[in-house]
């Protein structure tokens, strides 16, 4: 079959995922024309085409900052934790609404649980100002003020933040791997729980022994698309419900927020793109890599 009649046979399918295709192009495509910008001290009375190259210049303030060590390690340690943790409460939630036998029920619990995945960070950050605000929040006045505890100045003292913002991520978007995770254990054979039930299987057993090898693709595939992100965190989460307090700087400042402070107060577009790029390379060859390891032991199961 010539390829003109293979575009004639699916021309309904292609005019189907061409306004999908377009977006793809314009939003991630397109916008890579901008990684010279990385390379160049950007004039903008000359254009970025006729600005002159600086090599990599613009890379060296994320490694020669007295704060390149925090960011990186902070960037690092928190979505390390989000990759590990978010697939155990996810899975264990998917399988938990699975046996939720009343449809009605199920569909509450899912969208109660998803919710706040379409919050913004500015709607969560205020929301979390609501609960933490040393004056008037339920925290403080609801819960310490009537045991006789002193009041946390939560905003002021940063050894809070480390288990403040993993909290946050997932009650924000544990809903959204929970959905993800949910219809892969629906897709399983029913036939495989009734063999293991007349066997005698506990619902541990069951979960153990068929549900989490069932899934055990695209709990990895998600881990791998993870993982590409590690050096890119949440900007809303790390600067909105922080609210940008200083005094957190030590637990709360990662790669994203630095670069963006850095861009408000020096207005280099250079130094941030070099920050994007170095992030996504980085990225590139953590995938590249987990990969390559995860085909060792399951072909199967490798991304690609």
């Amino acid at each position: 079959m010539t390829f003109g009649r293979k575009v004639a046979k699916n021309r309904y399918l292609l005019l189907m995922m061409m306004p999908g295709a377009i977006y793809l192009l314009i939003n991630n495509y397109f916008p890579m024309f901008g990684t010279v910008i990385a390379f160049k001290s950007v004039n903008y009375s000359v254009g970025i085409l006729r600005s002159p190259w600086v090599g990599f210049d613009n890379f060296k303030f994320l490694f020669r900052t007295s704060d390149a060590w925090t960011i990186t390690r902070n960037t690092l340690l928190y979505n390390a934790l989000f990759i590990v943790v978010t697939p155990i409460i996810a899975v264990t939630f998917a399988i938990l609404l699975n046996e939720v036998r009343n449809r009605l029920a199920a569909r509450f619990y899912q969208s109660i649980m998803f919710l706040p995945y379409f919050l913004s960070a500015v709607v969560v950050g205020y929301l979390g100002y609501s609960l933490l605000s040393t004056e008037f929040g339920f925290i403080n006045t609801n819960l310490l003020k009537p045991l006789g505890a002193d009041a946390i100045a939560w905003y002021s003292e940063p050894k809070y933040w480390p288990f403040i913002l993993p909290i946050v991520y997932i009650w924000k978007n544990i809903g959204y791997s929970t959905v993800i995770y949910l219809a892969a254990v629906i897709g399983i054979d029913n036939e495989y729980y009734e063999a293991a039930l007349m066997d005698g299987a506990s619902k541990w057993r069951q979960a153990i022994s068929i549900t989490l090898p069932q899934i055990r693709p695209i709990i990895i595939i998600l881990g791998l698309m993870a993982v590409g992100h590690i050096l890119n965190a949440d900007f809303g989460l790390f600067y909105q419900v922080p609210l940008d307090a200083g005094a957190l700087y030590p637990t709360t400042n990662v790669i994203d927020t630095y670069v963006y402070r850095a861009l408000l107060t020096l207005g280099d577009i250079g130094m941030s793109s070099a920050a994007g790029l170095y992030q996504s390379a980085v990225g590139f060859v953590l995938v590249l890599t987990v990969n390559l390891v995860v085909r060792k032991f399951s072909k199967e199961s490798a991304l690609f």
